[in-house]
């Protein structure tokens, strides 16, 4: 019996390293658009911790974000800078302007994936019927997302918002009502390049249905595009809604960075309360430009050709 450490004869096949276990290869596909770029590594650090910020958010405010706090006399804290007690100082209604961001992050976070989700599921199906059966079925939804695209979403959501109750529901159901025809148009874009392969003609002969077809062939190959536009969506629905509160029609029942932003501006005081209104302007800069960067890193691993420009 030949010694472990003797050497393989000449033209011998080498021995072939074992397959790496399938969760791991899970991790590697995960991390392979972070890899090398450090502004989306940074960004996903900096999402982590807004993320446990949102979850958390109950947990970490000091105080409530509605509460007035009053000094040993009786009087209002108004306008108190930044202190070891207020972090962000307060504000003119003596309520903390750290603990209101805070719970400001979860309203954020919660407005953008719920928006994202929804309107890439709606642009995705509607991408995918477009595509796929084309002709009447194609001119119809394409005409109707024209039509969608030309809707101004601001205006249109203040009137909406008149007309109905103010309440964050409302504008995530707007904004996914009008957000979704991008990712319907890039996913229609590919699925007539796809319907036309050689493994769709394979399946139709095998006997498999449009529906089969549709979402079990075609969709697995559309996702990481749509993917992407829902990653930018989240961006998108964050400085949407922040922008809707900041008009004064969100929830006046919801604390979040549009609606403090809107309190400041409509107290006549921003000009001398800069900690006011300075820390939920920099979350939103910040956490849309996070993904952002995330959404760009995704994007190239999906379009492999944005890497040579």
């Amino acid at each position: 019996m030949a010694d472990a450490g003797t050497p393989s004869p000449p033209g011998a096949a080498a021995p072939r390293a074992p397959a790496p276990p399938r969760a791991l290869r899970g991790w590697r596909r995960l991390w392979q658009p972070f890899a090398g770029r450090h502004l989306a590594i940074a960004s996903l650090v900096v999402l982590a911790v807004f993320v446990f910020v949102g979850v958390f958010a109950p947990w970490l405010a000091p105080h409530e974000p509605l509460e007035k706090h009053y000094q040993d006399d009786g009087r209002l804290m108004r306008l108190l800078t930044p202190t070891g007690d207020f972090w962000f100082g307060t504000t003119l209604y003596a309520r903390d302007v750290f603990s209101q961001v805070i719970i400001g992050t979860r309203s954020a976070l919660v407005v953008g994936v719920i928006t994202a989700a929804a309107m890439t599921l709606i642009g995705l199906n509607v991408g995918l019927v477009a595509g796929y059966f084309g002709g009447w079925v194609d001119s119809f939804l394409m005409r109707t997302t024209d039509v969608v695209f030309g809707v101004p979403l601001l205006p249109f959501a203040i009137v909406a918002l008149s007309l109905l109750d103010r309440s964050t529901w409302w504008i995530i159901a707007l904004m996914a009502m009008l957000f979704w025809p991008i990712t319907a148009r890039v996913v229609r874009s590919q699925v007539l390049s796809l319907r036309e392969r050689p493994f769709i003609d394979a399946a139709r002969i095998s006997g498999a249905g449009h529906l089969r077809i549709l979402y079990r062939h075609i969709a697995p190959n559309v996702m990481p595009q749509a993917f992407v536009h829902g990653v930018f969506g989240v961006a998108w629905a964050i400085t949407t809604e922040a922008s809707i509160n900041f008009l004064g029609f969100g929830d006046p029942y919801t604390v979040s960075w549009g609606t403090i932003i809107y309190d400041v501006f409509t107290s006549m005081v921003s000009f001398k309360a800069w900690w006011w209104f300075v820390p939920p302007g920099l979350c939103i800069i910040i956490v849309t430009t996070a993904f952002y960067f995330i959404g760009q890193a995704f994007e190239e691993v999906a379009n492999p050709r944005l890497r040579e420009r």
